[in-house]
């Protein structure tokens, strides 16, 4: 299961458990149906950290004060309000506005507890999930959320959304009105685990207020929603705030408990992180995740961080980090030999970039699924082993016998013992050099290349890259793009190569599909990237969605693991175990959850508001 709002951090953005023969629906008493649950929630693990009469979630502060403006930042520009479709650059806190049937707290975030939905059934068979929503909800109209409106989003991001929902939702057949209250989800296929998950996290619009618009295109027309903030003012490229719904329906919600205590939320646009950064200095808006180590370590000497009105902290997080890296679009002629791919993954020396550029705060990425016990990080067991059998000579013969690592280096900076390993490959697969350019043996050409950025600080990074690859006789130039450009050329897969990946969630299920399957490969907006055609990965990714217990998906996924790795789709960079937090000290916070800081669970503390304002610095 991918969480939606989940990200890779592509600058320097991603669950110790016990098997579970069904599908994990927590039962809080006896249900008259045999072999039906009914419950407040859902986990994909053991046991639901809350029970049905839970009072708040444990990293809140139940009493927290309500108000004050919450000032965050975005880079690049936004042009619509409609994040569900692939057309335009959707604007920020849109997921504020729209509300979900059921949620994962960022303390358990394999589970997901009722929100629009009061209760989730699920038959042991796993043929459907119904849920039954709460009357009280409403859309900021004052109408309810109904059946209706359920089946409605469903359909219409099934048919009209972004690609990803058709691969999300491939395995639910329909939604069936049992009640104006009352929506049944129908599966097809083997028992999945995960569908019941994947429905919770539907968002649910207004079908009333969408009958007389275009959901297929962008617009600026402040949505419909039923969530915490609606649309306030806003600026085209400058900026969007987002107010809060003072009598909003879920507000009392135990999940919702001391939490969107800001009155309004303002993301500010700018050209860049550079510029963004100097905004912050100056008191313009109030937190940074900071992505870029360099900027850790060195960007943030200035008065007010000395005088201690700014904080910088180091929250360690348990999420798995997925992978980022150099990604090769395969759909280029001279990238479908993974010979040359492969040679490529010497000449990127992580070592000297961890120690030179990066402060040594990161770790090399190995897997598509690192920081997580799915990763593939010894030889095949043998239950891997069955899995892997059946395309023995189909795919690379390493996947049986090696433990993938990356070309590793001594961080000195002098690669030449990996240079000359990768040309001995090149030589054994027929590249030859002339006049000092690599020459395919297919075409007959130099391989020359662009690497496509959307941001200039991740120029330094790949420069080092770039002038090893031209010791290889690669010609290889560096293209930054403004964020529409960037937007619009991946999703159409007009790129040789970029900074990319995957993040990644405890339990991998649907969206496996959407990153690696050949049905997603051609669909433009797909998340395939790379362009990824393998028969073996194909069936790897459906024995995942197909998993009847934990032990069989840690056993699928690290399977697929191996085979994604040895087929070198990629070079692996690196990830952070920790996020980086700087922010001005005019908060209350309660304490950090096990999976990362939930910025919705602060509150302005006015006393420390005033010290600033004190200070000279804009609230």
């Amino acid at each position: 299961m991918k969480i939606l709002t989940a990200a890779l951090i592509c600058a320097g953005l991603t669950l110790s458990i016990t098997p579970v023969a069904t599908p994990a629906v927590a039962q809080d008493k006896p249900n008259v149906k045999a072999g039906v649950k009914i419950s407040h929630g859902l986990t994909l693990l053991d046991d639901l950290k809350y029970p049905a009469d839970f009072k708040h979630l444990d990293h809140v502060n139940p009493t927290a004060p309500k108000g004050g403006t919450l000032r965050r930042f975005a880079t690049g520009t936004f042009d619509t309000f409609n994040s569900y479709t692939i057309k335009g650059n959707p604007s920020r806190g849109i997921g504020q506005v729209y509300e979900t049937l059921m949620t994962s707290p960022l303390d358990e975030i394999s589970a997901e507890y009722g929100l629009i939905a009061a209760s989730v059934e699920v038959p042991d068979d796993l043929s459907y999930t119904t849920f039954t929503l709460r009357p009280e909800a409403r859309f900021h109209d004052g109408s309810p959320v109904t059946a209706d409106d359920v089946i409605w989003t469903f359909e219409t991001l099934k048919k009209d959304g972004a690609p990803f929902y058709r691969f999300y939702y491939k395995n639910i057949s329909r939604a069936v009105k049992l009640g104006p209250h009352k929506v049944k989800f129908e599966f097809t296929g083997p028992p999945n685990r995960e569908l019941p998950h994947i429905t919770g996290q539907l968002p649910v619009m207004s079908k009333k207020w969408w009958s007389t618009r275009d959901f297929t295109k962008t617009t600026l027309e402040r949505p419909m929603g039923s969530g915490p903030y609606r649309i306030g003012a806003f600026e085209p490229g400058r900026f969007v705030e987002i107010d809060r719904v003072k009598d909003w329906w879920g507000a009392n919600l135990p999940i919702n408990i001391g939490q969107n205590n800001f009155d309004r939320i303002r993301y500010d646009y700018y050209r860049d992180h550079t510029v963004a950064l100097e905004a912050f200095k100056s008191g313009r808006y109030d937190i940074r995740n900071e992505n870029a180590s360099l900027t850790w370590a060195t960007g943030y000497d200035f008065p007010a961080r000395k005088a201690g009105r700014v904080k910088l902290e180091e929250v360690r997080h348990a999420r798995p980090t997925g992978m980022q890296a150099f990604v090769f679009n395969i759909r280029r002629k001279q990238f479908q030999d993974p010979v040359l791919r492969h040679a490529m993954a010497y000449a990127f020396d992580f070592e000297w970039s961890n120690k030179n550029l990066f402060y040594g705060q990161y770790a090399r990425t190995s897997s598509y699924f690192s920081n997580s016990e799915l990763a593939a990080t010894a030889l095949p067991s043998k239950d891997e082993l069955a899995l892997l059998e059946p395309w023995r000579g189909k795919i690379p013969d390493e996947v049986f016998t090696k433990v993938y690592t990356p070309p590793a280096t001594d961080g000195s900076g002098k690669i030449r013992k990996n240079l000359r390993t990768a040309l001995r490959l090149l030589k054994k697969g027929g590249y030859i050099i002339e006049n000092n350019k690599l020459i395919s043996p297919k075409t007959g050409k130099a391989i020359s290349i662009e690497i496509l950025l959307v941001s200039p600080a991740f120029e330094r990074i790949v420069a080092p890259f770039a002038q090893n690859l031209k010791r290889l006789g690669i010609v290889a130039k560096i293209r930054t793009v403004d964020q529409s450009q960037y937007i619009n050329r991946t999703r159409s897969f007009d790129f040789d190569m970029i900074v990319g990946g995957a993040g990644q969630s405890e339990s991998p299920g649907n969206e496996q599909r959407d990153y690696w399957s050949t049905d997603a490969a051609d669909r433009q907006g797909s998340r395939n990237t790379i362009g990824v055609k393998n028969p073996a990965v194909d069936a790897l990714i459906e024995k995942i969605v197909d998993a009847p217990d934990r032990k069989s998906l840690v056993t699928a996924t690290r399977a697929l693991d191996r085979v994604l790795q040895w087929n070198h789709y990629l070079i692996p960079q690196w990830h952070v175990r920790i996020e980086r937090l700087a922010y001005w000290d005019k908060f209350g916070i309660s304490k950090h959850p096990k999976y990362g800081p939930d910025v919705m669970s602060w509150w302005i503390n006015p006393a420390k508001e005033a010290a600033i304002k004190q200070n000279g610095k804009k609230p």
